[in-house]
């Protein structure tokens, strides 16, 4: 299988420009060891922080040389969390949603790499300010967690951000990508690789229970929503600017544009989705995929995503560079 020579793959040293997104609840040790042996790198997703979750994950990565990821806003909460995991050694702690100033010596310190995911040109900037070495930056495409820019002009204008300050951070796309069109593509547009999310997650590798990724598969680019309702049955506290990008199902048909009923209900509405949840129920609760699910036909393993992505990438590449 060709390679691409990026600064990513240089900085990380990878075979391919490729990460796969710390997704809460998906993206466990297997998944993460696998993307890692395969070449790209793997990151675990921490979520909302369970401390034994996380060990039993690094366990499930068998030593293999992984990242972990974490919803920021979540960590403050529990700090600790961060001192336990580098304990592992991770290649990079990823920080999302939230300002990483508070973590970013401690990580550092750790011989780690920072990479921070940004959803807007201010994110970009904060980014650029700590001196991350990776900056994400993803468009609302993506599923789960995001905002509301799109990916195909936030890399570009992130892209000359940085080329702008002279910044030493690596920049990486995310948010709708699932094929080697898109990893071409984001090349196209400035960045150095790109982490995937959707596509990981509808890997034979990854949590996602079996029916979450049918789901998907009968699916396409039009059967997703942005929306709050799944953080309000949950009684999460995401700040505002987030939504999550969900499929759009019967619990989003029922209380998607009534979220202030969703809040007075939320006690009684949140264990039945997380026992929907749970059991794999695709109707009455979250399932979290982005509008990449149009481009994704089959499961498979992580080798066989990774050798098809870069297989179309380097063809279409190769294909634009003799026209």
């Amino acid at each position: 299988m060709p390679t691409l020579d990026t600064k990513l793959t240089r900085l990380l040293n990878l075979q391919y420009p490729i990460l796969s997104a710390p997704m809460a609840f998906a993206a466990g040790g297997r998944l993460a060891a696998a993307v890692s042996r395969k070449g790209g790198l793997g990151i675990i997703g921490g979520g909302y922080g369970d401390p034994a979750w996380l060990e039993a994950q690094f366990a499930a990565a068998e030593g293999t040389p992984v990242g972990v990821g974490f919803i920021t806003w979540s960590l403050r909460k529990s700090p600790s969390m961060l001192t336990d995991v580098l304990k592992h050694k991770p290649v990079a702690v990823m920080l999302s949603f939230g300002d990483p100033r508070p973590f970013v010596d401690e990580i550092r310190a750790a011989g780690a790499k920072l990479i921070c995911q940004c959803q807007s040109m201010g994110h970009i900037m904060d980014a650029v300010d700590v001196g991350a070495d990776v900056v994400v930056a993803q468009g609302s495409e993506a599923g789960g967690h995001g905002a509301v820019r799109g990916t195909l002009t936030l890399v570009p204008e992130a892209a000359d951000y940085i080329q702008k300050m002279a910044a030493p951070s690596v920049l990486v796309a995310a948010g709708g990508i699932a094929d080697g069109r898109g990893l071409a593509a984001a090349l196209m547009l400035g960045a150095e690789g790109v982490l995937m999310g959707t596509r990981f997650w509808a890997s034979a590798e990854s949590l996602v229970h079996e029916t979450h990724r049918a789901a998907l598969l009968e699916s396409d680019g039009d059967g997703t929503i942005r929306t709050q309702v799944a953080d309000i049955a949950r009684q999460l506290a995401w700040p505002i600017e987030f939504t999550a990008r969900i499929r759009h199902n019967a619990f989003t048909r029922r209380w998607h544009g009534h979220e202030d009923a969703l809040r007075k209900e939320a006690g009684t509405v949140g264990p039945i989705y997380r026992k929907g949840f749970a059991e794999g129920d695709t109707e009455q609760t979250g399932v979290f995929f982005g509008e990449a699910a149009g481009l994704i036909h089959s499961i498979e393993s992580v080798d066989t995503i990774i050798d098809q992505v870069m297989e179309q990438a380097v063809r279409r590449l190769e294909h634009r560079a003799v026209q």
